[in-house]
């Protein structure tokens, strides 16, 4: 099956890490690409606790995809919602039309997952999207807001706990940021109250914080944290979550933590387009919902479709599935543009293989952990190499400019400029969905 103009068609959908590496990977590739996203934009994700906690503002950390691609020819962009799929005929169904495809590329993703307790989304927001992210910067700053203006010593302290629940990367991020935002930001902007009085609480249902790191850099990043004041409490389960409390199983006990501001950092799921595909095509799903993809990232009996990024559950060496980072997502992305390419030339392909290239996750104002290879250090160099990592990842050179002149003014002024209380009325606890 070709298109019009005689070229193999591709479809990728979503425009994040994998699905755009795809794209422009295929940019001297002789087919005709079609990128579908419900967003009109790349967002890059590791940054957006930043947003939330008023480091950056979204602009900083999101492009348009057609400004990304508009010297790429072979390429449209297609603002739209995959909603099924029709594996006979190849064609991928959108809430507002259909498209063919010769092979298809799913990259849509993942969303936040609440372990069966979706209620608790009103009240603890997690951090996947802008809305997410400014959602929670309303909800920060409005605490110290509404403690400002209480009386009730009780509730004054209610509304400066702050609860974090889930203790890896994004846990740890948003707990170091909002502990400077409570110590070092918003120092001497009160009158009725003292901000460095705030109290932060991370969970962890696990052992230890940062699992995905060595025991010893978990340590370490408890130590930073401590050093911020923030109370990390591990194998501590949230078994309830209101607008007024958390309640929390630690250790045999039941405590209840009276709180208005509680952020979700525990879990993410697949999207629900991993279920259609497990319907329409039979490939079994883990028990997080993952497809189970073949080592050349195809769906089993459908060469013709790919899944990568959060969406699959792929064994590395270790035998433990592909953690959901971006360094994953961007090298499955290039693979498969390769195994595209080498099919029109009817050359066969190695297998998918990931390059580990380290982990890091920062902590607060010039702390850090990082693992590289075989080094593993912690400190203001971990710190010096996470910015530049990020910076690299960022997608646009003027996005780079910008965020590297946001951290160095952050950085010499203690100031965050970016704590705007905007969106809708608190009163509508959902946050506002985009397209």
């Amino acid at each position: 099956m070709t298109n019009s103009e005689g070229l193999h068609r591709v479809v990728i959908v979503g425009g994040g890490f994998g699905g755009l590496n795809a794209v422009q990977h295929l940019k001297r590739a002789p087919v005709r690409i079609t990128l579908i996203d419900k967003r009109n934009f790349h967002l890059f994700q590791p940054l957006l606790y930043q947003v939330a906690t008023g480091g950056l503002s979204p602009a900083n950390i999101a492009s348009p995809l057609r400004s990304i691609l508009r010297s790429q020819k072979n390429v449209e962009v297609v603002l739209g919602e995959m909603t099924d799929l029709d594996v006979e005929h190849r064609r991928i169904i959108l809430k507002d039309g259909s498209i063919d495809y010769d092979t298809l590329v799913l990259a849509v993703g993942a969303e936040n997952f609440y372990f069966g307790h979706n209620e608790w989304a009103a009240f603890a927001p997690g951090l996947k999207s802008i809305e997410d992210a400014t959602w929670i910067r309303r909800k920060i700053l409005l605490a110290f807001e509404s403690a400002e203006r209480e009386t009730n010593p009780q509730s004054i302290q209610a509304w400066l706990t702050f609860v974090i629940v889930g203790g890896g990367a994004t846990g740890v991020e948003l707990a170091g940021a909002l502990a400077e935002i409570a110590n070092i930001t918003l120092k001497d902007n009160f009158r009725h109250i003292d901000p460095s009085e705030a109290h932060i609480i991370l969970l962890e249902g696990g052992e230890r914080l940062l699992p995905a790191f060595p025991p010893s850099l978990s340590q370490k990043a408890k130590e930073s944290l401590n050093r911020l004041r923030v109370e990390v409490l591990t194998q501590a389960l949230a078994q309830d979550i209101t607008t007024e409390s958390v309640t929390v199983r630690l250790q045999g006990e039941t405590r209840r933590i009276a709180t208005r501001t509680v952020l979700w950092a525990a879990g993410v799921r697949p999207s629900p387009l991993a279920n259609i595909l497990s319907k329409k095509t039979g490939v079994p799903l883990d028990r997080a919902g993952r497809i189970l993809i073949q080592r050349d990232l195809t769906v089993p009996g459908h060469p013709e479709i790919f899944a990568i990024g959060d969406l699959v559950n792929l064994a590395a060496e270790d035998g433990k599935p592909l953690p959901g980072v971006a360094p994953v997502a961007i090298q499955q992305g290039s693979y498969v543009a390769q195994v595209i390419q080498s099919r029109l030339r009817r050359k066969n392909s190695s297998p998918f293989y990931y390059r580990d290239k380290g982990n890091l996750a920062t902590i607060g104002r010039a702390a850090a952990v990082a693992v590289i290879k075989n080094l593993r250090f912690s400190g203001y160099l971990a710190w010096l190499t996470w910015l530049f990592v990020h910076l690299m990842y960022i997608v646009e050179f003027e996005n780079r400019l910008l965020v590297f002149l946001q951290w160095a003014w952050n950085y010499f002024t203690l100031n965050r400029s970016a704590r705007l209380i905007t969106g809708v009325d608190d009163s509508e606890v959902e946050p506002p969905r985009g397209l």
